[in-house]
């Protein structure tokens, strides 16, 4: 079955767009449009920022890839992103982002502390980015974002040529400051060119951001342990008794 770390089968037929399919009518957009008219879309309103940066696959820390994650907050502990590959009206949605306060993550069982990584290296570095955001106006954000801790599923893995979201989805880690989790210099390189930013620079001057003063040594597991997850896609007997009488 399928697994996360596997390389997928052969692609669906077509013309090698990505998706595959056929370009939207004139009816189908009329009708788009309606629905946004109409209505309200409430959860999709919420998302208030837009943060550009990195992530690395736990189960191959060789494959890097730009991400855009639109967050929105539950409340001042709790956010949650729709991750996509780009900030184009065309960007293809391949992950989900869950992020907790210190004060939540630190009340998770240990098991499920491996699967979450820290954001302060990130932060504090200027892996992350809000475009278009002045430092000063995102700096209290990024303040309490450097104490944060993010479980973050791929479903869609682009950078290995998949037209459509094949197979089981794959955990990312955040980069680090050491070996594996270093971000390669071309792809920040690029992403700065776009954005006309300097990491380097948005690193000196958040200096001053505090992070976790120590990181518990269940987060950011390949660290310690050397080791990251994969998940496989396995058969199981159904459940053979409805759940209520």
């Amino acid at each position: 079955m399928a697994s996360s770390d596997e390389t997928p089968g052969a692609m669906p037929p077509g013309d090698g767009s990505v998706p595959p399919g056929k370009p939207m009518t004139v009816g189908q957009y009329l009708v788009d449009k309606g629905a946004q008219i109409t209505q309200s879309l409430k959860p999709i309103k919420k998302m208030s920022m837009h943060a550009c940066s990195f992530a690395i696959y736990s189960h191959d820390m060789s494959r890097q890839i730009q991400t855009h994650h639109y967050i929105s907050r539950l409340n001042q502990d709790f956010l949650q992103s729709a991750v996509y590959d780009s900030d184009e009206s065309t960007a293809r949605l391949i992950g989900v982002e869950y992020i907790v306060s210190e004060q939540i993550f630190n009340t998770l069982p240990p098991e499920e502390q491996r699967l979450w990584h820290s954001h302060g290296y990130e932060i504090t570095s200027g892996m992350w980015v809000n475009p278009g955001v002045p430092e000063m106006i995102q700096k209290p954000e990024l303040r309490e974002l450097a104490r944060s801790f993010g479980k973050f599923w791929c479903t869609w893995q682009i950078d290995r040529g998949d037209r459509v979201p094949l197979g089981a989805p794959a955990l990312m880690v955040s980069p680090q400051g050491v070996n594996k989790g270093m971000v390669k210099a071309e792809l920040i390189e690029k992403r700065d060119k776009k954005y006309e930013i300097s990491s380097d620079e948005l690193g000196r001057k958040r200096e001053d951001i505090a992070v976790c003063e120590m990181i518990n040594p269940h987060a950011d597991y390949w660290m310690n342990a050397g080791k990251g997850f994969a998940i496989d896609v396995e058969p199981t007997q159904m459940e053979s008794k409805p759940p209520f009488p």
